[in-house]
């Protein structure tokens, strides 16, 4: 059964520090292959907890180097590999996490099977999964992605963090969206907020969106309170995720 399982749902600064919601990130399994994707703070310990095994892992995918996306992916490489005993697994990252200020160590690198720096508009293959990276995104001086992972009979879309833009509605085609949605409303700081959410999916039309990566304003208010709001709105699917549920489809 393919899945998205949600080992955190928080984001950003605040809920880093406080834990009010884990950080995690997240692990996907479509068609025949298996990944952590975004492992911020706690990915492996949450891995652990809700009963997966790491080293079964096909790879790991950084949409940027925010602690809150990457805090977790040294410890990942090295659940996934044993230690460096097998040598297996391939880290997709931009390359300024991997040149500039990196959050990989160098000495772990030699014990995944490959590190594939990321580059935009850009087709990749991990294990048998094509994906296909976005153009970049509007956060800030940080090289961030996202991508389309292409299943056989699914496309999973994944929105992480950025500034909304109109290129994003031209990109972001999937009969499943995931969207990073911080921000209750919109600021200077760039982040999605739930009015740039109600564009996004008036213009893409997804079959099921869900939410994550959510911001204070945004728990204190209610994640589902605002995902069933949005359904409202819009007629579609939508779903805010929670600490340690999978989502099957």
């Amino acid at each position: 059964m393919n899945s998205v399982m949600f080992l955190g749902t928080g984001g950003a600064r605040i809920m880093l520090s406080t834990q009010l919601l884990a950080t995690g990130g997240m692990l996907i399994k479509l068609d025949d292959t298996f990944f952590s994707l975004d492992p911020g703070p706690g990915a492996l310990v949450s891995t652990v907890k809700y009963g997966f095994d790491p080293t079964s892992l096909d790879g790991i995918i950084l949409s940027h180097r925010h602690l809150d996306h990457s805090a977790d992916a040294n410890v990942m490489i090295e659940a996934m590999t044993r230690g460096g005993l097998n040598k297996k697994g391939f880290l997709f990252a931009p390359l300024d996490a991997l040149n500039n200020d990196p959050v990989i160590f160098k000495y772990l690198r030699h014990y995944a099977a490959g590190i594939i720096p990321l580059e935009p508009l850009t087709a990749y293959k991990i294990n048998t999964l094509p994906f296909n990276t976005s153009m970049p995104h509007h956060h800030g001086n940080v090289e961030t992605y996202g991508f389309i992972f292409k299943g056989k009979n699914t496309s999973v879309a994944y929105i992480p963090d950025t500034a909304f833009f109109p290129q994003l509605l031209e990109f972001y085609k999937a009969d499943i969206l995931i969207i990073s949605m911080l921000r209750l409303e919109k600021s200077s700081i760039p982040h999605l907020s739930v009015a740039d959410v109600e564009i996004i999916l008036d213009a893409l039309k997804p079959k099921l969106t869900l939410l994550t990566h959510f911001g204070l304003q945004v728990y204190n208010k209610g994640p589902e309170n605002i995902a069933k709001d949005l359904a409202k709105k819009t007629g579609f699917i939508v779903k805010a995720a929670l600490d340690g549920l999978k989502y099957e489809f």
